[in-house]
């Protein structure tokens, strides 16, 4: 593939609102987007040099996918009481530090009832994420969805980096102790305290491509210390996953896109850290803080 059109890549991906590395190894060139979720429909931002670059990728990369099957989804029917709530004659307060609950109580103080301190701790996180927190769960529009799109006009080859078994999934979720989202959900709080402006700030910062500001947000903590990615069956598997499809575009020729969280990419041992460990030399974005502040401008940081 002649060495000019990758150069047209680039060119165009950085004027685009998403933090994009470039890595070469040969003649083999790998995209890295980082995404970021819930992001409104109706926030504008530039996705036609995204756009631009999808199509002259060879193929695209995808996050991971969840099969399951009927019986897995009839054993979680079956034992959504233990997903849902927690055990019968116990409340948030049993799991939570009082400064913690009492923060809660701050938060939810708007609420018609108290059924919510009987919520699970991970169904409690996820309404004050997408309740108080600006966390989009439904009409969205964010990189992936742009990506799929011109993909699919553009008839390019898509693949996941891998599949979760339904069996897998299940088990995460009816055998974690109550617990264990504890942490998950002390940032999801923090993320409500931050409020619609938090969120909004989490996304002007992705746009900016300014990634440490973005991993520094509750809100963006809270979604990688939650399920699944909290989860300490669960993550590691799709943390793998991800960094060895990458080492496996690494040795295709010409061009491949992957799409990936942005935590997946830029948080500490992450898929970034590993290629940079590796020697690999990472254009984008700055993806560390002390990068930013140093006024870094190596080719792993221009901005």
């Amino acid at each position: 593939m002649p060495v000019t059109t990758v150069d047209e890549i680039f060119v165009t991906a950085r004027r685009t609102e998403a933090p994009i590395w470039e890595i070469t190894r040969g003649d083999s060139t790998l995209i890295l987007v980082g995404a970021i979720s819930g992001v409104p429909r109706d926030v504008e931002w530039r996705p036609e040099a995204l756009e631009a670059a999808t199509r002259r990728s060879q193929r695209i990369l995808f996050p991971q996918e969840g099969r399951a099957s009927v019986a897995d989804v009839l054993r979680l029917i079956w034992r959504i009481r233990t997903v849902a709530t927690l055990p019968r004659g116990t409340t948030t307060a049993d799991y939570l530090s009082p400064e913690v609950q009492a923060r809660l109580e701050t938060v939810m103080a708007d609420q018609k009832n108290a059924s919510w301190r009987t919520n699970s701790l991970m169904i409690l996180s996820m309404d004050l994420m997408s309740d108080h927190a600006g966390y989009e769960r439904g009409r969205t529009r964010n990189a992936t969805d742009v990506i799929k799109k011109a993909a699919r006009d553009a008839r390019i080859p898509v693949r996941p980096v891998g599949t979760v078994r339904g069996d897998e999934i299940v088990d995460s979720l009816i055998t974690a102790p109550p617990a264990a989202y504890a942490t998950c959900l002390e940032r999801a709080l923090a993320a409500a305290e931050a409020g619609l402006e938090g969120a909004a700030i989490r996304i002007s910062d992705w746009r900016a491509r300014r990634v440490p500001e973005v991993m520094a947000q509750p809100l963006e903590q809270a979604l990688g210390l939650c399920w699944p990615w909290g989860d300490p069956e669960i993550a590691p598997l799709l943390r793998r996953q991800w960094a060895e499809a990458v080492q496996t575009a690494l040795g295709e020729p010409g061009v491949t896109m992957a799409v990936a969280q942005l935590r997946v990419l830029a948080e500490p041992d992450g898929v970034l850290d590993g290629l940079e460990a590796q020697g690999y030399e990472i254009e984008g974005p700055a993806w560390k803080a002390d990068r930013v502040a140093a006024g870094s401008s190596g080719p792993s940081s221009w901005r």
